[in-house]
This record gives C-alpha cells, sequence and structure tokens, in this order.
C-alpha cells in the first residue's frame, strides 16, 4: 500500500477495544472488534485498496493487539501534509508473527506483532432477507443528532415508520425527553424503505463507539431486521478517494421493552 494513512484511519473508527479479529480473504482484510457480546464492528478493507495483494490460502483468522498494530502503522507520525508511509503487510503461516515493512523518505522500519488464536465471533445473523426498514443518509445529520442527544440517558429509542414522523431518535435524561425526527423527503435523507413501523432501544454505552466511524463516514445506511437488530454502516472515503466501510450491529435493550 502507498499510504498507510488509508488503512490507519479506517482502523481508527474502530479503535475502542485493545484486541481485534482479523480474517484475510482473496477479497481482502476484516478487522472485528465486540463489546460486551451485545455489539459487533466490522471493518472492511478490500484487496483493491492496495497496489499490490497476493493470497494463496484458505481463509485465515487471528487475533492481534489493535493498540499495537496502530502503533507501529503511524511510526513516523501520519500526520497529513507529510509524505506519505508505504506498508509492506505479509503473514507467513498460521500462527507466526503479522510482519509490517513501513518505509518514508528512505527511511524503513520492520515490525513483527504477535498474533494470538481467535476467540469465537458471535454471529449476530442479520441478513438482508430479515431487514424490514432501511435509511440512507448523509453523516453530517446523525453528527448533529448525537451532538444533541442527552449523554445522561441510558438507552437511545430510534423509531423507524413508513408514515409520519418517519424516522425519529429520542433521549431519556435529566433534562426529560430529547427528540430529533428526520422526514423521508428531507435533503439529508438519500433513500428510505421502511415497511413496518418499529421502535426499538438500544444502550447509548453500547453505541457511542460508533460515533468514531460516524465522524470520519460521509454516508450511513440504517437498518433494522425483524428482530430489532441494528446494523449501522458507515462509508468513508479514504485519501486517495477509495472507499471502506464500518459496519456497527448492535441488540436491542431487551430491558426496556415493553
Amino acid at each position: 500500500m502507498d499510504n498507510v494513512r488509508c488503512m490507519s484511519s479506517v482502523l481508527k473508527s474502530i479503535a475502542f477495544k485493545d484486541y481485534a479479529t482479523v480474517f484475510i480473504s482473496s477479497n481482502g482484510l476484516k478487522f472485528t472488534v465486540e463489546e460486551s457480546k451485545c455489539a459487533q464492528v466490522n471493518a472492511f478493507l478490500q484487496s483493491d485498496l492496495f497496489q499490490a495483494y497476493d493470497f494463496t490460502s484458505d481463509t485465515l483468522v487471528f487475533r492481534i493487539n489493535l493498540n499495537v498494530l496502530m502503533e507501529c502503522l503511524n511510526i513516523f507520525g501520519g500526520a497529513p501534509g507529510q509524505s506519505f508511509t508505504s506498508l509492506k503487510m505479509y503473514y507467513p503461516a498460521d500462527g507466526e508473527p503479522l510482519g509490517l515493512v513501513l518505509e518514508e523518505g528512505g527511511v524503513v522500519t520492520e515490525c513483527q506483532i504477535k498474533t494470538m488464536e481467535a476467540d469465537e465471533i458471535l454471529d449476530f445473523n442479520f441478513t438482508s432477507i430479515g431487514v424490514q426498514n432501511k435509511i440512507i443518509m448523509k453523516s453530517e445529520c446523525l453528527r448533529d443528532a448525537f451532538s444533541d442527544l442527552d449523554i445522561s440517558s441510558q438507552v437511545i429509542e430510534m423509531l423507524m415508520s413508513p408514515d409520519s414522523p418517519w424516522f425519529r431518535l429520542s433521549t431519556f435524561g435529566h433534562a426529560g425527553k430529547t427528540t430529533n425526527e428526520y422526514p423521508k423527503d428531507s435533503d439529508m435523507v438519500e433513500s428510505f424503505e421502511c415497511t413496518k413501523t418499529q421502535i426499538n432501544k438500544y444502550k447509548l454505552t453500547l453505541l457511542k463507539p460508533s460515533i468514531k466511524a460516524l465522524l470520519q463516514s460521509t454516508k450511513i445506511s440504517i437498518r433494522m431486521d425483524n428482530r430489532g437488530f441494528l446494523s449501522l454502516q458507515y462509508m468513508i472515503k479514504t485519501e486517495d478517494g477509495n472507499t471502506c466501510f464500518v459496519e456497527y450491529l448492535c441488540a436491542p435493550d431487551e430491558d426496556n421493552e415493553d
């Protein structure tokens, strides 16, 4: 990869836990982080983001210290405006360290990061077949909404409906109930596909880590399936114009269900 910031910026959006599970396949890399078995975030780095991508095995899975990986990727500083840092990454075999070779301005640094056996990843079984409601919005709209929400609230309530108020976010904190509503014909809404009224609550502590991805994204796809599970898919544009996706999955808060 000619510019390591394309990778480090995406991984920064999911770095709210120390460890991540890495999946390597012919399609690219997937980094998965979980929170209390109730929320899961997946960052996808497609193979075409790399100038060269050579993969000749079955899917490989391992666990890695995400903080250490981020430190290695940013070892030259990586601030915007500096010269690009190139990256060569290799994984010789199952159980071997993950190798990184970074080069900037003729200076080369090589890193070896210990890999571990992956823990079992929770399967949320979130499929397009079960999706009942879907909205695609500009991210700036949701950024403003999250900044207005009452952080003293334990949950955030999401309403999606084929009728008014269409899409609503509510919190219930010390200041009372706070709501933000978005009609389907809003300039901020690019696509609106709702077949059934759904109202679900989600723990705010579980959704807060997704704000990192929200801040970097340009668009967001919000989906609810027939069980009330939530998918937030963020579209992130890299410095070189490529597109990456970060998906956040969250289970509904059963303690607050009527």
